[in-house]
């Protein structure tokens, strides 16, 4: 493989370039054999980079017009903004020239795009977006869907499955089965709506390895390594973890700042808080995927920092370096056309004609 090329929409999100140029910079320094593709406000680019430290053989820009606002229509933005920093950057990937895109921009309008542009991979209806979070033992799960798709059947929920096991296969290599976990409200398979009855029947059919339905605990707990779940309910579960953390850790600021005694006590275990804090710090799982495209995007916060955004990067060189994409395709088509081949047998066996 070539050395991985990464497209980065250098306008979106909500500061721009005032952090995605100084998390490009990071991110090169870490990886000497990556290059980058900016696309944006050419002048803009080339005065943000005066100040700061950017190989320049590793650095092209590709001028853009248009930016693509945070809170506009994804459809809106996809059809007038073709000559978007955002939309161009997908379009690198597309042309051939990058092998991942990262922006920071307006999620709605980044996976309307991304859609239309690269397409989905055969047999996969819809992307999910798949993040990975932290868990027991510094054990990473992979979450999907966290926000793309409110509304899930249980075929569309059992190809996010499909899809995020095989990633996770391509990113950790050792774990030839990753666990699966449906998320439900109860561990018993009579629990939860219709659809993931239903998906947990699917499931069971799947030749991944299925463990149950699990609850919401069970992604600190280190049991599973893939969760699936509709949109609505990640997003929701995704902010409350997001909440909970910056709550927790807003509480125990305050805690010891109470008194002479707490302020000495925060003196001795400094060490240890500024170790749980660096293993929670948002910032370091950075960079959400847009799994199930023909080419590999990768969502950055909108608010986050420079250091947040060279995640998000990295989150891209790893899957480039990984070739998730081609064992992604090849994967996922395997587990399908077992599938299909089940339900052949099926009609076959109760006297009918296979499909």
């Amino acid at each position: 493989m070539h050395n991985p090329t990464i497209a980065v929409d250098t306008m979106g999100g909500d500061f721009g370039l005032e952090v995605t140029l100084p998390g490009v910079a990071a991110f090169l320094q870490q990886k000497s054999d990556a290059s980058v593709i900016l696309t944006g406000d050419e002048a803009q680019i080339q005065a943000a980079l005066r100040t700061h430290k950017v190989p320049a053989e590793r650095v092209r820009i590709v001028h853009t017009t248009q930016v693509v606002g945070m809170d506009e229509a994804p459809q809106l933005a996809m059809k007038n903004k073709k000559d978007s920093s955002m939309r161009v950057a997908i379009n690198q990937v597309k042309e051939g020239h990058a092998q991942a895109a990262v922006s920071a921009g307006n999620t709605g309008a980044l996976m309307a795009t991304a859609r239309f542009v690269l397409k989905t991979l055969p047999g996969i209806d819809r992307p999910a977006i798949a993040k990975f979070m932290p868990s027991k033992d510094d054990h990473l799960v992979l979450v999907l869907d966290l926000g793309a798709n409110v509304d899930c059947t249980s075929e569309q929920l059992l190809q996010f499955a499909l899809l995020g096991s095989e990633l996770f296969s391509a990113l950790n290599p050792a774990c030839r089965e990753p666990k699966v976990g449906l998320l439900n409200i109860g561990t018993e398979d009579i629990k939860g709506t219709d659809t993931v009855k239903q998906t947990f029947a699917l499931l069971q059919q799947s030749r991944l390895n299925f463990v149950g339905n699990v609850e919401g605990n069970a992604l600190f707990g280190g049991e599973v390594d893939v969760i699936v779940t509709d949109g609505f309910t990640g997003n929701v579960m995704l902010k409350t973890i997001e909440g909970a953390v910056k709550f927790i850790g807003g509480l125990a600021k305050q805690e010891f700042k109470s008194s002479v005694l707490t302020k000495g006590a925060a003196l001795l275990a400094l060490p240890t808080l500024n170790k749980l804090k660096q293993r929670l710090d948002p910032r370091r799982f950075n960079g959400a995927i847009f799994l199930g495209l023909r080419g590999i995007v990768i969502k950055s916060h909108g608010g986050t920092d420079a250091e947040g955004f060279c995640y998000s990067l990295l989150e891209a060189y790893h899957e480039i370096r990984a070739d998730s994409l081609a064992k992604l395709e090849v994967g996922v088509g395997r587990q399908l056309a077992a599938l299909e081949g089940l339900d052949a047998a099926e009609d076959t066996a109760e006297g009918g004609q296979p499909d």
